[in-house]
C-alpha cells in the first residue's frame, strides 16, 4: 500500500527500522534471559547439593546423610517447584533420597524428564572423611522448571517493555519532529493557497530549510515564467483584437454595399472585394492560430523526422499557381534529402510563411528561390525573393508580432516572420535576414540535422 503523507513516509523510515531493531533485540533479551534463568537455577542446584554433601559424616562407623531444609528452602520461590535428591556412595549405594532420579552425566547440568515432569539436574562429587571406599558420595539435585520458567517470562517482558516505550517514545520524539520540520512546507502550502494571492508574485516562506528553499526558488521561477506568458497571451489577444476589427468592419462595409447595389457589375465587383477580404481574414485567423500552436507549451512537443527538402517541394507546388498569376519565378535549389529533427507540421508552416512573404513583397516579373544545403551538422534554407528588401534597423523588429515596416505597399498582418521565428527557435535553429546580392531579402533559417 502506497503512503501519500510525507509526514507518515518519514515516520514510517524511521519507526519501522528502529521496530525492526527492537525485534531483534528481543530476541537476543529472550535468550539472555534463558542464558540468565539457566545460570542462576545451575547455581542454586550446585548451592543445594553442597549444602547437602558437606552434611554426610561417619557417625559410629555408618554413613550419615542428613539433608538439611536448607538445601531444599532455597528453591523456595513462590512459583511451587518441586525439589528431587539422591544421595549414593562411590559403589552407587543409595543412602537417601529417590532411587529413580537420573544422574546428570559429567557433572554437567542437564534438563530431563522425571515423574512426567522436566527437571533441570546437577551432579556433584564429594570427598567424605573416613568413609573408605564409599567415598566420594555423589549428590543428584533436581528441580522442576516453573521458577525457571517464570524467571525467562519476567527478564523478557521486562526487556519488552523497555523496547516498546522506546520504539513509541522515538515514535512521538520524531512525530514532534517532523511537524517542525515541516512547518516551513506548510508555511509554503498556505501561501500559494492564500485567497490574497491574486497575483503570481514570488513567495517568500521564513525559516525555510536548506533542502526547502530550491523548491520555493523552482516555484517562484515558474510562476515568473506563468506571469511573463500571462501577459504576452494579453498582448496577444489585445493585438489580435486590434487586427481583427478592421477586416471584420471592412467585411461589414462590403456585404451592406454589395446588397444596396442594384447593378449587376457594381454588385459583382462589391462581392469580389468581399471575396477576397474573407480570403485576407481567413489567413489572418490561419496565422493567429498558428502562431499560438508555435508557442512553447501550447502543444506537446514532437520529434518527427522531416525532409526539409521534401516540405519545401510540397509548399512549392502548393504556391505555384499564385506565382504564376503574379509571373514570379518560382524556383527550389537542393541537392538532396536534407533531414531535421522537429514538430513536422509547424516545420512545413514554418516555409509556407517564408515562400508567402517572399512572393507577397516580389514584383512583378522577379524572382523567389528557396535553396537548401547542410553543412557542418546543419540544415541550410535560404529563401531569396526579388522585393524592397527590409531596412537594417528594422530586421530586428520584423521578428516582432503584428509589426510592420512603415512604407509597406503590401497589405500583410505582420504574423509571418513571427511565426517563422518561433518555430524555429523552438526546434533549437536559428534565422537571420540579410540582404540579396541583386536586391531584395535573404531570409536563412539553420536547423540541426537529424
Amino acid at each position: 500500500m502506497r503512503i501519500n503523507s510525507l509526514r507518515l513516509q518519514l515516520l514510517a523510515w524511521v519507526v519501522l527500522p528502529l521496530a525492526a531493531l527492537a525485534a531483534i533485540n528481543l530476541w537476543t533479551s529472550q535468550r539472555n534471559a534463558l542464558a540468565t534463568a539457566d545460570l542462576v537455577t545451575d547455581r542454586m542446584l550446585v548451592g543445594s547439593a553442597r549444602a547437602i554433601a558437606e552434611q554426610v559424616a561417619m557417625a559410629d562407623g555408618v554413613l550419615d546423610a542428613t539433608v538439611p531444609p536448607a538445601a531444599i528452602e532455597m528453591f523456595d520461590t513462590g512459583d511451587r517447584d518441586s525439589v528431587y535428591y539422591r544421595v549414593e556412595t562411590a559403589g552407587g549405594r543409595l543412602l537417601t533420597g529417590y532411587p529413580d532420579l537420573p544422574v546428570a552425566p559429567g557433572g554437567k547440568s542437564v534438563e530431563a524428564a522425571y515423574r512426567d515432569h522436566p527437571l533441570r539436574l546437577a551432579t556433584l562429587s564429594h570427598a567424605v572423611v573416613g568413609a573408605g571406599a564409599d567415598s566420594p558420595i555423589i549428590v543428584t539435585v533436581g528441580v522442576t522448571l516453573a521458577g525457571h520458567d517464570a524467571m525467562v517470562k519476567r527478564l523478557w517482558l521486562s526487556a519488552f517493555a523497555q523496547q516498546l516505550a522506546l520504539v513509541a517514545i522515538a515514535g512521538v520524539l520524531v512525530l514532534l519532529g517532523l511537524r517542525r520540520g515541516l512547518a516551513p512546507l506548510i508555511r509554503l502550502r498556505d501561501a500559494v493557497r492564500s485567497p490574497s494571492r491574486n497575483e503570481l508574485d514570488p513567495i517568500q516562506v521564513s525559516g525555510a530549510q536548506s533542502e526547502i528553499r530550491p523548491l520555493i526558488d523552482a516555484l517562484n521561477v515558474y510562476m515568473e515564467r506563468v506571469r511573463a506568458q500571462m501577459a504576452a497571451q494579453r498582448r496577444f489577444i489585445a493585438n489580435a483584437a486590434h487586427q481583427l476589427r478592421t477586416p471584420l468592419a471592412l467585411l461589414s462595409t462590403q456585404a451592406s454595399y454589395a446588397l444596396r447595389e442594384s447593378a449587376a457589375d457594381q454588385r459583382q465587383e462589391a462581392l469580389v472585394a468581399l471575396q477576397a477580404s474573407s480570403g485576407k481574414l481567413a489567413r489572418l485567423a490561419e496565422q493567429l492560430l498558428t502562431l499560438s500552436r508555435a508557442e512553447p507549451g501550447s502543444r506537446r512537443p514532437r520529434a518527427d523526422r522531416i525532409d526539409l527538402t521534401e516540405a519545401a517541394r510540397q509548399v512549392l507546388e502548393t504556391h505555384a499557381p499564385n506565382a504564376i498569376a503574379r509571373k514570379i519565378d518560382l524556383g527550389l535549389e537542393e541537392a538532396g534529402p536534407v533531414p531535421v529533427i522537429g514538430d513536422g507540421t509547424m516545420l512545413r508552416e514554418m516555409i509556407v510563411n517564408l515562400v508567402d512573404n517572399a512572393l507577397r513583397y516580389s514584383t512583378p516579373g522577379g524572382s523567389v528561390t528557396v535553396k537548401l544545403t547542410s553543412a557542418a551538422g546543419e540544415a541550410e534554407l535560404t529563401v531569396t525573393d526579388a522585393g524592397p528588401g527590409i531596412p537594417a534597423e528594422e530586421r530586428e523588429h520584423v521578428f516582432e508580432r503584428f509589426y510592420r515596416v512603415a512604407g509597406a505597399s503590401e497589405e500583410g498582418s505582420g504574423l509571418g516572420l513571427a511565426i517563422v521565428r518561433e518555430v524555429v527557435e523552438n526546434a533549437g535553429g536559428s534565422v537571420t535576414l540579410c540582404d540579396a546580392a541583386t536586391g531584395g531579402l535573404v531570409v536563412e533559417v539553420r536547423l540541426p540535422l537529424a
